[in-house]
């Protein structure tokens, strides 16, 4: 369908057909989004002067990172529980567990429990899914509890849950579940 010129507010043909389907956008408005993206962009390379240090990290950094805190409370087969006091060095600006340190935890305490089952530290396969839900904030020193259940570890597939649990209360702050795909052992 064509749309007629509306000489009376100097738009074009194409202009009326962009404002119809909702693509239209003022100059104020395309200067905004501009600041917006400005702002974004500014946000995520405000690490870019501190590369050179990041480069010089030694190679798998995060895991210790995230796992210096980590103390093993109980082991059995399928299930891994962990604790831990919660140290500034995870915290996001918010000045709680930072959700990055959450999901990593949900990968490397449940890949625990698929050791847990049988399969060497090396053999835990790879990612195909990490979902974290986050249902309330984590302190700076606060007690955490870490516990992850192997919900299915097949020949391909493992599915670990993996719940967050503040010490003092047992209240529930974080649930994760994490699916990994696990490498298939050649019968040549």
């Amino acid at each position: 369908m064509r749309y007629k010129s509306d000489n009376k507010n100097n738009v074009s043909e194409k202009g009326i057909t962009e404002r119809k389907r909702g693509f239209a956008m003022s100059e104020e408005s395309k200067e905004k989004r501009k600041m917006e993206f400005e702002s974004v962009k500014k946000y995520l390379q405000k690490g870019a002067k501190t590369s050179s240090e990041v480069d010089e990290l030694p190679a798998r950094f995060l895991e210790p990172l995230i796992m210096n805190s980590l103390t093993i409370d109980h082991i059995e087969h399928g299930r891994v529980v962990c604790s831990m006091k919660i140290p500034s060095r995870l915290l996001n600006s918010g000045n709680t567990l930072h959700g990055g340190a959450t999901a990593s935890l949900v990968d490397v305490v449940g890949s625990a429990a698929i050791c847990s089952v049988g399969h060497s530290p090396l053999s835990t396969g790879v990612s195909v899914e990490i979902n974290v839900t986050y249902l309330d904030a984590a302190y700076v020193d606060e007690e955490i509890e870490i516990e992850a259940r192997a919900l299915r570890v097949g020949k391909a597939v493992a599915v670990i849950s993996v719940e967050f649990r503040k010490k003092k209360t047992g209240k529930i702050f974080a649930q994760g579940r994490h699916t990994k795909y696990l490498a298939l052992t050649s019968k040549l």
